[in-house]
């Protein structure tokens, strides 16, 4: 059957035909750094309760054998369930990837599916990574489809990265660009994720992750078995965009396909917190250092902001659990202000902390229109900061620590991978140096193999 030439097929026809040496050699190095940078994150989640309760539904509900692996419990299941455990684990501590432009998490939803199918079917590293670089073009392509409008209400890395998994496993399984597009159908008409938990401290981002990942592997899976779906579900007139945008630009789902890689785009995380504080955090910082100041020199902070920020963060005033302090915008600026650093073992022992505290109830945020005009392509950082004895200085910082022009190294990202693995006691620093040198050369393994050895003894 001839498919009309639509965005969704053109799309679907270059997510299925991508072929490892169409990929430029500096995207797959960055497509290896989020590997590993993912890596760090998904161990990091075995600290976090919601993750907990989905890997315990996941024991009970799940195969307890099978070859795909999940990484908090080194435990092995069937690729559905792995893929689940792993998404959730992935976006909890807050550290994952992020892609400005889409303002999506590719890493939590796209690797946990395309790895548990790798191991299932004893795919190549060479195929494992095909596949993840599909995932990422496609679904930061769709994130900027959806518009602005989308990320007011719904979180997009739950919504696009349903979209994102089914199409990085339907490569990965080698679909037609027919059922390439069928997947696609099945994903975005499972596609949810809402920002309300957030005003709750509730456990429902987790879940976004969680469902993310394996119902994109579910639409792939079913498409492979001659599964049909909408053949429009992105730009159809009852379609994701007509129910979840108001400015959506059918455009950006084809833009420069195969000339703009945007996986190279992508930006990591260098504090533990939600993204939107980052810039901010490090304009802070820089006038902190500029100054030498100490948080009690310090009487106010107006952090100038994008209405992105304002959506996400705003509704988060006193935070009640670890997890929601990573969306104030005062407790992140208090840790960097009080301890220098604003990372896992900070946020742990020291959001309640009265100085912390304090300090948060000296932080405002304010839109700002050079800020809200650049963003979401561009998140630049702007502060205002009012010292105890009467100057009014200010910072600025156009690429924050992580984003593609000021990266992280590969030290760098080991470094934080093993301090993630620590801190939840999911790894040492052994073992994760040891997946350190798989994880570099994963495009030689003929066999995608297991990322950590099995625990001596199940947690």
């Amino acid at each position: 059957m001839k498919t009309n030439v639509t965005p969704s097929s053109q799309l679907a026809h270059f997510s299925a035909n991508l072929q490892f040496d169409d990929i430029p050699s500096d995207v797959m190095r960055r497509a290896e750094d989020l590997f590993l940078d993912w890596f760090g994150s998904a161990l990091a989640g075995k600290v976090g309760r919601p993750v907990q309760a989905i890997e315990a539904i996941a024991r009970e509900m799940g195969p307890t054998e099978g070859r795909s692996e999940v990484l908090i419990s080194r435990r092995k299941t069937s690729p559905l369930f792995a893929a689940m455990v792993n998404g959730a684990s992935s976006h909890y501590i807050e550290q994952d990837d992020v892609h400005n432009g889409s303002v999506f998490h590719p890493a939590a939803v796209i690797f946990p599916a395309v790895l548990a199918i790798a191991q299932d079917r004893s795919c190549s590293g060479k195929e494992l990574m095909t596949a993840a670089v599909a995932g990422y073009e496609a679904g930061i392509r769709i994130g900027e489809f959806l518009g602005r409008s989308h990320y007011k209400v719904f979180h997009t890395t739950g919504t696009v990265g349903t979209v994102a998994a089914a199409i990085a496993v339907g490569r990965l399984i080698n679909l037609s660009p027919e059922k390439m597009l069928n997947a696609m159908g099945s994903a975005g008409t499972q596609a949810a994720g809402l920002w309300e938990f957030l005003k709750d401290a509730a456990n429902s981002k987790q879940l976004h992750t969680a469902k993310a990942a394996s119902d994109g592997l579910l639409a792939a899976l079913l498409a492979e078995k001659g599964f049909s779906g909408a053949k429009q579900i992105l730009e159809g007139s009852k379609g994701m965009a007509a129910g979840m945008s108001v400015d959506a630009n059918p455009d950006c789902l084809t833009d420069r396909l195969g000339e703009r890689w945007a996986t190279i785009e992508t930006s990591f995380k260098f504090h533990a917190s939600c993204r939107h504080t980052h810039p901010a955090a490090d304009a802070l910082q820089q006038v902190m250092q500029q100054h030498g100041l100490k948080a009690d020199q310090i009487a106010t902070v107006i952090t100038h902001v994008h209405q992105g920020a304002i959506d996400v963060l705003g509704p988060v005033v006193h935070p009640a659990t670890t997890h929601q302090a990573k969306f104030s915008m005062g407790t992140v600026l208090g840790l960097l202000a009080v301890h220098g650093k604003a990372g896992v073992r900070e946020f742990d022992a020291s959001y309640r902390d009265k100085e912390v505290s304090d300090f948060c109830q000296r932080v405002s945020m304010v839109l700002d229109d050079e800020v809200d005009g650049a963003y979401p392509v561009r998140w630049i950082g702007k502060v205002t900061v009012k010292t105890t004895d009467g100057r009014e200085l200010t910072g600025r910082v156009d690429e924050p620590k992580g984003d593609p022009g000021n990266t992280l190294s590969r030290v760098e990202l080991e470094q934080k991978a093993i301090e993630l693995a620590e801190f939840a006691g999911a790894a040492t620093a052994a073992e994760m140096k040891t997946a350190f040198g798989g994880i570099w050369s994963i495009a030689d393994q003929a066999i995608v193999s297991d990322l950590l050895a099995p625990w001596t003894q199940d947690i």
